[in-house]
């Protein structure tokens, strides 16, 4: 599974790790993360990040 990084403010999203805190269980591919899920960071969308 590939990482995601936020173009806004540089926060990587790692499969692996996922997002608990917002409702993203660990192992969830970037393709299942929600389309209404924001950075935990920042608050950017989610196309607001790009595979690294």
């Amino acid at each position: 599974m590939k990482k995601q990084r936020c173009l806004v403010c540089g926060y990587v999203y790692e499969p692996e790790a996922g997002d608990p805190a917002n409702g993203v269980t660990p192992e969830t591919a970037w393709e299942n993360v929600p389309e209404d899920w924001t950075c935990p960071v920042c608050g950017a969308d989610k196309e607001e990040f790009e595979e690294v």
